[in-house]
């Protein structure tokens, strides 16, 4: 085991460069200490590792010291040719350099792991796509994805969720896909970053001015912290009800606006208690009037009676 996290290390900081021993102790899940006693390991059997100290200090390796090391492991062959996103490589026009990678990486393999990693394409594969193939179109992808690799500023009309526009430039850090939608993540002047739908950039254009890139900005990072603090956040309107048995197979598999937080065992009637979460109450008050007499209202008490009102305001337009 500790062979095998030596080589990581190594590799870490041959593909990464300066790392802390805490960001490679969070990464290979050991502690900082261990990390300590790897390094002396490594320098002891002639790896020319060395420790820069200071704020922005960390753990690196010579300039130009490059290791050979390049035998991988069946699990690790897997990692690499498991089938990408399609229709994400597709948008970022890669399908084609993919493919070709892939198949450099199949010749270089050596033949006794040859077959099995041509099974894994026939065993895994990814889809990211919704069912109704629905895709938001982004006119500006093309100008976004340049802006990213060129470190050029943007400037970019943007709409906001009420339906309002206004036009603002942006340091362009880089494009984050989340399902079937990418989302654009640029900072202002003041260095806050934010997060842009793609899909409402009605339109960019690139102005002359570049910028410098924050060194300690990582996308992967920054983008789980943000979905994290965006969820978190989110509205809450809690309500209990009880279903009958039907619909309980269909409440297992709610709808993106709706969670299933517990249930609980089956009452008179075979009504079962069920707890659900929305988002705002208009929401609460559709979706369980969905189910019609299926579903009933146990708290709060005031949804009930909007229940009520909506329902006979139904029947009244129908009669």
């Amino acid at each position: 085991m500790r062979g095998d996290r030596l080589i990581s290390i190594l590799l870490l900081l041959q593909s990464r460069g300066l790392m802390t021993a805490k960001a490679l102790a969070k990464k290979l899940e050991v502690s900082e200490r261990t990390i300590y006693r790897d390094m002396e390991a490594l320098s002891g059997s002639g790896i020319p590792v060395f420790a820069e100290r200071g704020k922005n200090g960390g753990w690196s390796l010579l300039d130009n010291y490059r290791t050979t090391l390049t035998g991988l492991k069946k699990a690790e062959i897997r990692a690499l040719l498991v089938s990408p996103s399609a229709h994400l490589l597709d948008d970022l026009e890669l399908t084609r350099p993919s493919e070709e990678a892939r198949n450099k990486l199949m010749a270089s393999l050596p033949s006794i792991y040859r077959d099995n990693a041509k099974d894994v394409w026939n065993r895994i594969h990814v889809d990211t796509s919704t069912w109704r193939r629905r895709k938001e179109k982004v006119d500006s992808f093309d100008i976004l994805k340049s802006a990213i690799w060129k470190d050029k500023k943007l400037r970019i009309t943007y709409e906001r969720a009420d339906g309002k526009t206004n036009d603002r430039i942006v340091a362009p850090l880089g494009l984050v896909a989340k399902g079937n939608r990418w989302y654009f993540i640029a900072s202002k002047d003041n260095g806050a970053i934010r997060n842009y739908r793609a899909s409402r950039i009605k339109s960019a254009t690139p102005i002359e001015e570049t910028f410098e890139r924050p060194e300690d900005f990582n996308l992967a990072q920054y983008w789980e912290s943000s979905t994290k603090a965006f969820i978190e956040n989110l509205p809450k309107y809690e309500v209990w009800v009880e279903v009958l048995p039907p619909i309980l197979p269909r409440i297992k598999f709610t709808d993106r606006f709706v969670q299933n937080i517990e249930a609980g065992n089956p009452g008179e009637g075979q009504w079962t208690p069920v707890k659900l979460s929305f988002d705002t109450e208009s929401e609460a008050k559709g979706y369980i009037l969905g189910f019609a007499n299926q579903m009933r209202v146990i708290e709060p008490k005031e949804l009930q009676d909007q229940i009520l009102k909506m329902a006979k305001s139904v029947v009244g337009l129908y009669n």
